[in-house]
């Protein structure tokens, strides 16, 4: 497993622009891709799931992947949430 921590830096929090740029970006990999915050989990290849965690600005979220493709992932990821201006 590959996993990125990240410090949520946008000023509105994970919104559903960056958000559904995110579950694009994650649904191009065959890796099972998760979004982290707080106690729970949720696919990142889903948006409603990662809608329902309400990610504020200032969070510290984690993604992890598993699968054969997993650091190619977090790599995009990493980059996505950077270029959105989400998190670093």
């Amino acid at each position: 497993m590959t996993e990125q921590t990240f410090t949520i830096t946008s000023n509105d929090g994970v919104h559903a622009r960056p958000a559904t740029v995110l579950v694009q970006k994650a649904g191009n990999f065959e890796s099972d891709i998760n979004l982290h915050y707080k106690e729970k989990a949720v696919n990142l290849k889903s948006i409603m799931g990662i809608m329902s965690l309400g990610i504020p600005a200032g969070a510290e979220v984690k993604i992890t992947a598993e699968g054969k493709d997993e650091e190619e992932a977090i790599q995009t990821l990493t980059d996505t949430m950077k270029n959105e201006g989400l998190g670093e």
